[in-house]
């Protein structure tokens, strides 16, 4: 009796460990929008650092441009922006 729950055991552990990750493995593979890499996409970060527990700054490149930007949990500011081939302008810089 016992060696007969054991045997049902390590063989039905396997087969239900293959059913969860051959499912999860065709939600990633069939879901649409979550190919990452597969299409040419519009936006590309370019780079992004660490400012601090919960902000960022993060070059975003979009329709040719580049796009310099401060990230923080609840705001999103743009800070310059320079073609893609360019040099970033600060705003201060602009002014005489």
């Amino acid at each position: 009796m016992m060696l007969e729950y054991l045997l049902k055991l390590l063989i039905l552990i396997p087969v239900v460990g293959g059913l969860a990750y051959g499912s999860l493995w065709l939600l990633r593979r069939l879901q649409p929008g979550m190919a990452i890499g597969n299409r040419d996409r519009a936006i590309k970060i370019v780079d992004a650092i660490p400012m601090g527990a919960t902000g960022r700054l993060a070059v975003v490149e979009f329709a040719n441009r580049r796009i310099l930007l401060a990230v923080s949990r609840g705001r999103i500011e743009k800070i310059s922006e320079a073609p893609a081939d360019g040099v970033f302008v600060l705003p201060d810089d602009d002014q005489p």
